[in-house]
């Protein structure tokens, strides 16, 4: 079967038509690929900053698709694993996969802080990734597409629930004024999962296309000096955006941190302690309730209004190339 393969780090991004046919174990469906989201954090691993455990190596952890064969049940699993399992009624489902698999028996994912799992499989990172014509996952980490969301809509789920966790995590409430600094394909969600929760974000963004997307979504854009913000969301992981989005940041509020990046960035402590202020940082989202929750706001938001391109398989490296700069989010279709 055909995939997207990193062969050398760094190095290009390069289809292969030989790759191994996943055989579904215990427990686990196989997906016919439809579609896959070009993430930051992919970028990062091509950009020769965040090195694969082996090579070669297939990228890629959003994705959306179809169930063509399952394997045995298999034992049931800890006590709160949600959604369905495997079996061949399923066969034929349109499903969102969610990409972390937390064990959900350490301490952290007994709490229900799965994001903090020590055992987490991520797949495109630990694991090998979505760009593939079939995939075999868990069962239970296979989500029914909500009816009227097309392969579009579903390829951008995962992203999406990174936003609603964020929100929920910021304990924001509608009227509070919001800052979403960097609009990039995170930034648009995140703007997306605001309005929809009664709150017009204000957005701190360079590029004049990015700004227009975030303006077009409903989004206001921040005047020079605004500030006193309830909560600013930074998604860039831009390190010189940490002081402007604490600057901007009113008297209690919160700093949510979801941008990542391993280079330092400067903070002046006076400041996020005069203002008493909440910094925190938001990693993907806790299973199964954050994925569960977004997926309920399908019939009140479309996501793939943050899409600007899509590309075949066959065109994969361009895709990933374009979305350093695109607008909006950048996708691939595997198959149709």
């Amino acid at each position: 079967m055909r995939a997207v393969v990193l062969a050398e780090f760094p190095g290009p991004l390069r289809v292969v038509d030989d790759w191994p046919e996943p055989q579904p174990g215990s427990g686990q469906v196989v997906v016919q690929v439809r579609g896959v989201g070009v993430c930051g954090s992919d970028l990062a691993l091509l950009g020769g900053h965040r090195p694969p455990p082996a090579l070669p190596w297939v990228p890629g952890h959003e994705s959306t698709g179809e169930i063509v064969a399952a394997g045995p049940a298999g034992a049931p699993g800890p006590a709160g694993a949600p959604g369905p399992g495997a079996g061949p009624g399923r066969i034929g489902q349109r499903v969102i996969i969610e990409p972390n698999f937390p064990c959900l028996g350490c301490p952290a994912c007994r709490s229900g802080r799965t994001s903090a799992c020590p055992h987490r499989v991520s797949l495109g990172f630990n694991a090998p990734g979505v760009l593939a014509e079939r995939i075999a996952v868990p069962a239970q980490f296979a989500w029914p597409v909500p009816a009227g969301w097309h392969d579009a809509d579903a390829v951008c789920a995962e992203p999406f629930t990174v936003a609603q966790a964020a929100i929920r995590r910021s304990g924001v409430r509608p009227g509070s004024r919001c800052l979403v600094v960097g609009a990039g394909s995170q930034g648009s969600l995140l703007c997306l999962a605001l309005l929809d929760q009664g709150i017009v974000p204000q957005v701190l963004e360079p590029h004049p296309g990015r700004r227009s997307l975030a303006a077009s979504l409903g989004a206001e854009l921040a005047a020079q000096t605004a500030g006193g913000f309830d909560a600013v969301f930074e998604t860039s992981g831009v390190p010189a955006a940490l002081a402007e989005a604490v600057s901007r940041a009113g008297r209690g509020g919160v700093l949510l941190l979801i941008g990542q990046s391993s280079e330092p960035a400067s903070l002046v402590t006076r400041t996020v302690v005069q203002r008493q202020l909440t910094l925190r940082g938001s990693l993907i989202y806790e299973h199964p309730d954050d994925f569960a929750a977004a997926l309920a706001r399908s019939g009140r938001v479309t996501p793939s209004r943050v899409l600007s391109a899509c590309y075949p398989l066959a065109d994969a490296a361009a895709a990933f190339q374009a979305a350093r700069q695109a607008p909006g989010k950048t996708w691939i279709q595997v198959t149709e």
